[in-house]
């Protein structure tokens, strides 16, 4: 078995999920060798540039450049955060294994334990967000908050707090849980107070679509659940015509034999939002993600995003 080129990113959270792809192969294939190849992304290579300028002018910020590395057969598959990805796929390349997903809410980290939920700050408090999703519903649920824009990764920004004398920043659980840093979470945002970014929490594995032994090689680590849930998302994503550059979020999930979808949409400054969740069966979740983007787009979506999109053009 030849060995596998995985593309990644360069963090110190990319890298770790890099080699949990790697330890979940090697689970399925134990004489599987693989190494990891670095590459920089346009995201990495401007971290002091405000992520929703950026992101408003440049499709996949965070991915780009590994597609590219690919597509060119310098890498045979690329690990990336499926919240990074754009909903359509470049020509050539195939999204061939979702993983397990891990906790896709939003999580808070304060300056000091006694501050442990978003209630317990005091007023005015200052809080670290480089998402424009995160900063419309903060200011929705807590409107005397003030939000600073925080750059960089994980511990670039948990640092933030004593540098920039924050009383707290909001982060995704999941990359909090991959590097061993859950003792820093003090509160978890229910999906009710703060709809996760599309995809949160989840891998997406990228490989060539004519590299069919690259394929059977990740199949067994695809999740069917954490699939149907992710590409559910991605779909109303799509339908609704963003990205990353806008204040919206959806989360989709099974239980019991049950799918339940949330989806909100905002405009720039939160004066509008729009709101939906509704259940289903676990094989109606597209249909569920096609009636919550009508549903918005019907409450004014279409028009909130427009006011996004011009709000944060460079």
């Amino acid at each position: 078995m030849r060995k596998l080129v995985i593309g990644s990113r360069g963090s110190p959270l990319a890298l770790r999920q890099s080699a949990l792809l790697q330890e979940a192969l090697q689970k399925h294939h134990p004489d599987l060798e693989t190494r990891i190849e670095i590459i920089r992304t346009t995201g990495d290579q401007t971290p002091q540039a405000d992520l929703s300028k950026l992101a408003a002018s440049v499709k996949g910020l965070f991915v780009k450049e590994i597609e590219e590395a690919l597509l060119q057969h310098q890498i045979d598959l690329a690990v990336h955060s499926l919240k990074d990805l754009p909903t359509q796929t470049p020509e050539g390349l195939t999204l061939a294994a979702i993983p397990p997903r891990e906790d896709a809410r939003d999580a808070l980290v304060t300056a000091s334990p006694t501050l442990s939920s978003l209630q317990a700050l005091p007023q005015q408090a200052r809080l670290g967000t480089g998402s424009l999703r995160r900063r419309v519903q903060l200011q929705l649920l807590r409107p005397d908050l003030v939000i600073s824009p925080i750059r960089g990764n994980v511990e670039t920004r948990i640092k933030k707090i004593e540098q920039e004398n924050l009383d707290g920043i909001i982060l995704a659980a999941a990359g909090l849980n991959r590097l061993g840093l859950h003792d820093k979470i003090a509160y978890i945002f229910p999906v009710e107070e703060m709809v996760p970014a599309i995809g949160q929490g989840a891998l997406a594995i990228e490989i060539r679509t004519d590299d069919e032994s690259t394929r059977r090689i990740v199949e067994p680590v695809d999740d069917p659940a954490t699939r149907s849930c992710t590409l559910a998302e991605r779909r109303f994503l799509h339908e609704m015509g963003g990205g990353c550059d806008v204040p919206m979020g959806a989360h989709a999930s099974i239980e019991n034999d049950k799918a339940t979808f949330t989806a909100f949409v905002a405009g720039p400054r939160s004066l509008q939002v729009a709101r939906t969740s509704s259940q289903g069966k676990p094989q109606e979740l597209d249909e569920l993600a096609l009636e919550a983007a009508r549903y918005l787009l019907a409450q004014g979506g279409d028009k909130m995003l427009e006011e996004s999109s011009v709000q944060y053009q460079p």
